[in-house]
């Protein structure tokens, strides 16, 4: 029998309470291309435009339960890590999610924006051991790629070098994303296990309203894996959402600091299809 139904994704990541990034992004960025979202939360933080304050850590069994009763039930087409705190965390839901065939985008958020260390290194091991073999796609910042390939990265040979390294680590592929190496176009550096590359680019925009960039960024891949796109078509697409949704949003002042991007720049109907 065949009935309709929403395109849908999970997202297992923590909350963020002042709305910019992690949960609170990436619901806003599945319904605003499409989709129905879905959530399993690693952890409360408390935090605003101005920093984090404070971290209060779900328990994993909460996590994998969480995520056991959402894709018994509602099946999302799609998965997006990213908050994964601790290494009991990662095998939890390694454990949980291993099962299900469909893409997983992981995106490690390990290493703050000043270059601090966000987890230690046990927990680095675990995601990589545990998680980076269920990811379809692997999407750490500067920072993180250069913990994950224990090498530093100045311009574009130094990622696609970097890139090399990770794969080597077990992820089905990689995405580095180049947006702190400043200049008028932002390079990102694609590489897989097939060893196809591919170079995404896009304008550097002077604002500061970028918190929640890279949450944003890899639930728009997940929610157009979702939808049926192939990765890298998927990857573009979801490159022009972000730069779009910063540009919409670049002059508006949402509290005083870094401010959020515009998830509903031009948001699109939820989209309904047939399944069996």
């Amino acid at each position: 029998m065949k009935m309709n139904s929403y395109y849908s994704v999970l997202t297992i990541a923590g909350s963020d309470s002042g709305g910019g990034a992690g949960i609170q992004a990436d619901i806003k960025t599945f319904s605003a291309l499409g989709c129905f979202g879905t959530s399993a939360i690693t952890a409360i933080t408390v935090q605003n435009t101005l920093g984090v304050y404070g971290i209060h850590p779900v328990p994993p069994a909460i996590v994998y339960d969480q995520i056991r009763v959402v894709m018994d039930d509602i099946r999302p087409s799609a998965i997006k890590i990213g908050m994964v705190h601790s290494a009991e965390l990662a095998a939890m839901i390694a454990s949980a999610i291993s099962h299900y065939d469909v893409p997983v985008i992981f995106d490690p958020v390990m290493v703050a924006t000043s270059g601090d260390k966000l987890i230690e290194d046990n927990t680095i091991r675990s995601l990589i051991e545990k998680l980076f073999p269920l990811a379809q796609l692997v999407t750490p910042n500067i920072h993180e790629a250069q913990l994950l390939a224990n090498s530093t990265i100045e311009n574009r040979e130094d990622m696609k070098r970097a890139a090399k390294q990770i794969i080597r680590s077990g992820c089905q592929a990689v995405l580095i994303k180049g947006a702190h190496l400043r200049g008028d176009v932002l390079t990102d550096v694609y590489l897989d296990t097939e060893e196809r590359e591919a170079i995404f680019e896009s304008a550097w925009i002077d604002t500061t309203n970028t918190h929640g960039t890279g949450c944003t960024l890899s639930s728009a891949i997940a929610a157009f894996m979702a939808r049926g796109n192939r990765l890298t078509a998927a990857i573009e697409k979801a490159k022009q959402y972000v730069h779009d949704a910063i540009v919409s949003g670049k002059d508006i002042h949402t509290g005083k600091g870094h401010g959020p991007l515009n998830h509903f720049f031009n948001p699109c109907k939820s989209i309904i299809h047939e399944m069996e």
